[in-house]
């Protein structure tokens, strides 16, 4: 496992030599990811300021910058404790080097029947991902997650050919079905696909329902979104628009209902569920999740790595909503997906 190298202050980029102010994919990509997390740590940082009044966190972001040996770094931007969001994380992170099989396998599942008997793998992962957690349980969370991968040839295999690209998504999960809400959700999502593909948005949906599913609890984690991954079937400047299109769609897509609900009354038995839901969130992440497996088995920094789980969340024994219940009618929502436009 790497050590990572705390840094005083993020460096200009993360890349080496010529290739830091190229055209490359890489290079593009590391300066749209770093562009995204300031826009979105600003836009919840605008939330808060105007909230009238912060919590006990400040109601700003920490930073965290880091490097490690192998090639990379990373910045991590955390927010805690504020007046709207009890839990925040913006986090971006350009890593390359050699990654061990299994760490491949986890990247990667579909394609690396091959990868067991192979060495090291050269590769190189660029990535922003958010998970914003409410303190209001009418305010939904939300996670957004945009990637960019290459690999080259297990290290005793020469000769075969690069593979690139690129995943990611955005997904709601609320406590509570507010349709105006999901509708909105929905529909940002919907047209940055349809912008360039009208077969995207129901082909993404229907991958986030299924992604997103808490096999061991037979239901999703929340109302879904997009979601997409191993995508590399058209040119690579046409997919590079096109995760740059829905990753400038976050800010449109959540800030607008947060503003609606941030300040909704609530009881403690709203509080209780919104609990029981963020377990559900910490079961998905720890036992499904493919960034988080992918983290974990290539040594990556472990703060970064499970700041997305909430800072509070509950588990009962045996809990079951009364049906008819606004909870029963969430739960009902995850077990049975719904189109919602």
């Amino acid at each position: 496992m790497e050590k990572e190298t705390p840094q005083a202050a993020p460096p200009p980029t993360f890349l080496r030599g010529e290739e830091a102010s190229s055209s490359s994919a890489r290079a593009r990509f590391e300066r749209l990811i770093r562009r995204v997390q300031a826009e979105v740590c600003a836009a919840l940082e605008a939330v808060e300021e105007g909230s009238g009044g912060v919590g006990v966190g400040g109601g700003v972001f920490r930073e965290d910058a880091w490097t490690r040996p192998g090639g990379g770094g990373g910045i991590s931007r955390v927010l805690q404790g504020g007046r709207v969001f009890e839990k925040a994380a913006v986090n971006v992170s350009v890593v390359y080097g050699v990654m061990p099989p299994e760490a491949y396998r986890a990247a990667r599942p579909d394609a690396a029947a091959g990868a067991e008997k192979a060495g090291p793998v050269p590769f190189f992962a660029a990535g922003v991902s958010s998970v914003i957690h409410p303190n209001n349980p009418f305010a939904p969370t939300m996670h957004f997650n945009y990637r960019y991968f290459e690999t080259e040839a297990p290290q005793d295999t020469p000769g075969a050919p690069r593979q690139w690209w690129f995943g990611g998504g955005t997904d709601l999960t609320p406590s509570y079905i507010i349709k105006e809400d999901i509708k909105h959700f929905h529909g940002v999502q919907k047209e940055a696909c349809d912008k360039f593909d009208p077969t995207f948005y129901p082909k993404f949906k229907k991958w986030c329902d299924d992604y997103f599913h808490i096999k061991h609890r037979g239901e999703r984690r929340g109302v879904g979104g997009i979601f997409f991954d191993d995508l590399s079937d058209r040119d690579q400047e046409t997919l590079l628009d096109f995760v740059t299109e829905c990753a400038e769609s976050v800010i449109p897509a959540y800030i607008p209902i947060i503003e609606r609900r941030k300040d909704t009354q609530f009881t403690e038995k709203h509080r209780a569920w919104q609990q029981l839901r963020r377990g559900r969130y910490v079961e998905f992440n720890l036992v499904y999740d493919r960034g988080t497996t992918f983290g974990l088995k290539t040594g990556g920094r472990i703060e970064s790595i499970l700041v997305s789980l909430p800072l509070t969340a509950r588990w009962e024994y045996d809990h079951k909503p009364e049906e008819g219940t606004e909870e029963w009618k969430l739960l009902d929502t995850c077990i049975n997906p719904k189109e919602w436009i």
